[in-house]
């Protein structure tokens, strides 16, 4: 169900520049190489239109890799071998673009990667071997200007002389030696179902190492072979599946699990696992199995000088716990710059807190271990915790996470907050963080609390949510409008606007404002957009902009009808009807948000308006209202909604569904104009 309630297509527009998907690069070697370049819009073509295909042929893919193979085998050390062979035939100018570079991340302390192939094969028969010239090492985008990560690294190769009817065959080659985390190791793969991949082979070789290994009951393995006994017992995973066996097929399960998990953890012991690295990085980890030794006595985080001496500083004068956790919070956040590599990338090895101050940079990961010993030197704490989708019950692996977030304690209460996107309110988090979170804390296993390193994630706002719009607008003798939004925010959506226009550059802002426009039902040119400072935090985030539309009424229509120029309130949509025989679902509301939308338009002089009745709804679970009114060639439109609770129970689905239509049909209302006053002026060409 969708639960975001207005702006619905600009959040989502917005949550395109928001970037807290990055992928996860956690013990994965070359896991880049079998990813599909992202697709890019087909340009016109200049030349002659071809010939129609029959009806009955599939139009073809830009690209399609017609042999995929990848081949991972792990030692019991933890140290892996990975191979990825594909086959790509390219069938246009796309193709040719989606394909012109293959890139492959990984971390040179730990991961070495080889391309000891990448072939053109023409239609003629003719073969040109791509030169290692080609191949470049770069670090990583976001790691270029921070020195301490550019062990995590992009190696690309340029692939020139491309064209359509062409096929190209490449080989990458992965050795991971010694990985922080190791004897431990994960992994995960899901087979393509786009129809991309026509073949595709998966081999999987283990060894007896007390690993857990799930699959997918939708796709079992192809074969299963074992060798060797006792400790040099190995086992081997094979599929073989092609395109149609795959797509007759649905995925593992709604949440989009992969197809095959491996791990060498429990969740307890994950917890514990990356804890130890996370709060003691230059302290060697002794081998993991044997808890007293590992853990011991409960240990305090060490705190030094330089630490000490900026946490009092930053908190200095302040009494409250609380607000020397937003002190804290606020300084890490936004004077420490966030370097976006992906979670997970430095295999969870972090840098010692006072190098971290020094250099004024930092990952998700290290964030928290210098907030940790901020909020330590002043007697607070704090915990790291992962989150992505719930899987408790599932096989215990850290490659579905893709942020870290913190939570943090005043002593009396916990708060979710998240001080890698810089500019996030304190104790406000994404809108899609999940639904629960994955603790890390070594000293559940002394606490015997099996279990309890995933909590809930359902984190009530600082502030109550709050989205205002106010709209002055004109419409002129011509049919021009001139319109100027004004938007005030609080709560989920200000996050998400905060990060878009916060990562956009200046001269880009007019873009991401006609996206807001359209996605409110607003058509026309955006000019002079103004945001507030996206850095002040402690205040509602606004936006500001014009925007202009020459033609918007055509005064020759007798009556002539106009919308209320408010933006449409994106409202859930109705519960689906439950399956046979499954229980039906509560109906989810989201956070409580109140919603208050204003305009004034400004007529012509001579012009008269019948205007719409107003609505009134009253429901314990929402309210809303409305008002429309004319008085001298000025028309007024609100409208107000407030939800007030954020779920009610499946049998009312009748009472959401009719407050539902009636917020809709006064939606659709309109002001009816006449004019009574002809202009002298002729009416523009055409």
């Amino acid at each position: 169900m969708n639960v975001t309630r207005i702006f619905s297509c600009a959040i989502s527009i917005a949550a395109a520049v928001f970037v807290l998907s990055t992928p996860s690069a956690m013990a994965r070697p070359a896991q880049s190489a079998q990813q599909k370049p992202a697709e890019k819009a087909p340009e016109k073509s200049q030349e002659k239109p071809k010939e129609k295909p029959a009806s009955n042929a599939s139009p073809k893919l830009p690209a399609e890799i017609e042999l995929l193979e990848t081949r991972v085998r792990f030692e019991s050390n933890g140290d892996s071998h990975k191979e990825v062979h594909a086959h790509v035939k390219i069938n246009d100018e796309l193709g040719v673009r989606q394909f012109a570079r293959l890139n492959f991340d990984f971390n040179r302390a730990f991961e070495q990667i080889e391309i000891p192939l990448v072939r053109i094969t023409h239609p003629s028969g003719g073969t040109v071997d791509v030169l290692p010239s080609a191949i470049t090492d770069t670090p990583n985008p976001a790691a270029v200007n921070a020195p301490a990560y550019q062990d995590v690294r992009v190696k690309s190769v340029r692939i020139l002389g491309l064209e359509p009817g062409d096929s190209l065959e490449y080989r990458v080659i992965t050795t991971t030696t010694h990985h922080p985390l190791a004897p431990d190791f994960w992994l995960d793969h899901t087979f393509d179902r786009t129809g991309v991949v026509l073949r595709e082979i998966f081999e999987l070789d283990l060894p007896f190492s007390g690993s857990s290994i799930l699959i997918g009951p939708a796709t079992p393995a192809s074969s299963t072979e074992k060798s060797g006994e006792g400790d040099a017992t190995r086992t081997i995973y094979k599929w073989d599946k092609t395109q149609l066996e795959l797509a007759s097929k649905s995925p593992t399960s709604e949440n989009d699990e992969p197809d095959v998990v491996v791990s060498t953890q429990q969740w307890d012991t994950l917890s514990i696992r990356l804890d130890e690295r996370l709060s003691f990085q230059d302290q060697p980890l002794k081998p993991f199995g044997d808890y007293e030794s590992n853990l011991g006595p409960p240990k305090t985080r060490p705190v030094t000088p330089e630490i000490s001496s900026k946490a009092f500083q930053l908190t200095k004068g302040i009494e409250e716990n609380r607000a020397k956790l937003v002190a804290l919070y606020d300084f890490v956040s936004q004077k420490v710059k966030t370097v976006d590599i992906p979670l997970g990338s430095t295999g969870f090895v972090t840098r010692p807190a006072a190098a971290i101050l020094a250099s004024g940079y930092a990952t998700q990961e290290d964030k928290f271990v210098l907030l940790a010993e901020l909020a330590s030197a002043v007697k607070l704490s704090a915990e790291a915790a992962l989150t992505g989708h719930c899987n408790e019950k599932g096989i215990a692996s850290p490659l579905d996470f893709k942020r870290m977030l913190i939570s943090a304690s005043d002593g009396k209460k916990s708060y979710w907050i998240d001080p890698s996107l810089e500019i996030a309110p304190f104790g406000l988090i994404p809108p899609n963080s999940g639904k629960c979170a994955f603790i890390l804390n070594r000293f559940f296993v002394l606490m015997n609390s099996t279990g309890h390193e995933w909590q809930p994630l359902n984190p009530t706002p600082p502030f109550p949510s709050t989205q205002k719009v106010g709209i002055d607008a004109t419409l002129d003798a011509d049919g021009k409008l001139t319109a100027k939004p004004h938007y005030v925010m609080r709560g989920d959506n200000e996050l998400l606007l905060r990060v878009a226009f916060h990562q956009s550059p200046k001269e880009k802002w007019s873009e991401v404002a006609q996206l807001l426009a359209l996605s409110d039902g607003f058509r026309g040119k955006v000019s002079n957009v103004t945001t507030s400072d996206p850095y002040e935090t402690h205040d509602p985030f606004t936006v500001e902009y014009e925007i202009t539309q020459p033609k918007f009424a055509d005064w020759s229509k007798k009556p002539l009808r106009i919308p209320a120029l408010l933006p449409l309130l994106g409202l859930p949509d109705p519960p689906a009807k439950p399956a046979p025989g499954a229980a039906a679902t509560p109906i989810d509301l989201g956070t409580p948000l109140d919603v208050e939308v204003s305009a004034t338009i400004h007529l012509p002089a001579g012009t008269t308006a019948q205007v719409p009745t107003g609505t009134s709804l009253q429901r314990d679970f929402a309210t809303y209202t409305s008002q429309y009114s004319a008085k001298d060639a000025t028309l007024t439109a609100s409208r107000h909604l407030n939800f007030i609770l954020k779920e009610i129970p499946s049998d009312r689905a009748a009472d959401y569904n009719a407050f539902l239509r009636a917020v809709q049909n006064d939606e659709s209302q309109v002001f009816t104009l006449e004019r009574t006053v002809v202009d002298a002026a002729k009416p523009q060409k055409p």
